[in-house]
């Protein structure tokens, strides 16, 4: 496969996350960090080093707007709920180095 074409497809599947992360809005970020080691402002913080790393100046709020589809404080009022206090110790037990 050429480089071209990877990156193509690469870009497609990103955009798919994305789209995904973005229907999928009761699926709350400590609920991916437990399951998955990242979430939605992980995400939005590697496409900001991405973007510096290409010469591209983005700051955090548009990099996140970027990945939430609005701005990250619109999101939070729609639909970010308190994290429960299992929720929370899952996040402890799974986070122990950060």
């Amino acid at each position: 496969m050429s480089a071209p074409s990877r990156t193509e497809l690469e870009a497609a599947a990103f955009r798919r996350l994305i789209e995904h992360l973005r229907e999928r809005t009761d699926v709350q970020n400590i609920d991916m960090m437990n399951l998955t080691g990242f979430c939605r402002n992980c995400l939005s913080r590697w496409y900001q080093e991405a973007s510096a790393a290409g010469g591209v100046e983005l700051d955090k709020g548009a990099a996140r707007e970027i990945i939430y589809g609005m701005p990250f404080d619109e999101w939070k009022d729609k639909y970010q709920l308190e994290a429960t206090d299992a929720q929370k110790a899952a996040f402890e037990k799974s986070h122990k180095d950060h």
